[in-house]
């Protein structure tokens, strides 16, 4: 199974630190945010990754090269102008396709997570085989209190709670999906969210909740904070 990791945004709400580099490439913990990931996804055996890019995209490439640094083979789906994360997928397709499986992960470039990757894998059959879509839902932040999405007590995802089944929990930016689940969609495609809400409403989307350590690394503040929190622990 390969991965992909979404770095295409300009990172406006990060400005003026994305003016000259990539928001990828800030640095946390003494690390640029992408490297992060890249060395999650090893742990967690994967070794192709494919990562797109627009921004200033150039510099991803000069940093991370082919990707034998970190034991993985790179792969760079160049979009000029970015597209939005559902039509960015959609592009890079052809690099993400595999013979063993249908299935890959998207892992959105601007989080952090100690969430074990090893742990998202395609669905069990039997328990919910028909679904496009796994995602890793985390505890709301203080910037995101409403949430996302609901996760009932059979594991599938739901736009609205129902009855007693508790509030939305936020969408890590973490998740395996299905080929199938772009059938017929291009590269303008727009935001991957509408997406998940029609595979949602036809009950073809599940989750895992992830009640550990997560941030959106969407502010220079919260760039601010990550980097302090990795200063006194193990990433």
């Amino acid at each position: 199974m390969k991965a992909m990791i979404l770095a295409a945004g300009k990172g406006e709400r990060m400005r003026p630190l994305t003016l000259t580099t990539p928001k990828p490439l800030l640095s946390a913990g003494g690390k640029p945010l992408i490297e992060h990931h890249l060395e999650r996804l090893k742990q967690a055996g994967f070794r192709d990754v494919v990562i797109n890019h627009a921004w200033l995209g150039e510099q991803i490439e000069y940093t991370l090269g082919n990707g034998e640094r970190f034991g993985l083979s790179l792969h760079y789906s160049r979009e000029g102008q970015p597209l939005e994360t559902a039509g960015g997928i959609v592009r890079a397709l052809p690099l993400l396709a595999s013979p063993d499986t249908d299935w890959f992960m998207v892992i959105n470039g601007d989080i952090w997570s100690d969430f074990d990757l090893a742990r998202l894998q395609p669905p069990i059959p039997g328990k919910h085989p028909s679904v496009d879509a796994l995602l890793v839902m985390t505890d709301n932040p203080p910037h995101h209190r409403k949430g996302d999405f609901c996760l009932n007590d059979n594991g599938l995802l739901y736009e609205e709670c129902a009855g007693k089944e508790g509030e939305k929990l936020t969408f890590a930016g973490i998740s395996l999906l299905h080929r199938r689940l772009f059938d017929g969609l291009t590269d303008g495609a727009g935001k991957l969210a509408p997406v998940l809400r029609a595979a949602m409403a036809k009950g073809r989307a599940a989750g895992i909740h992830h009640p550990g350590h997560w941030i959106d690394v969407g502010t220079p503040e919260r760039l601010r904070k990550l980097d302090q929190q990795l200063a006194v622990r193990e990433p």
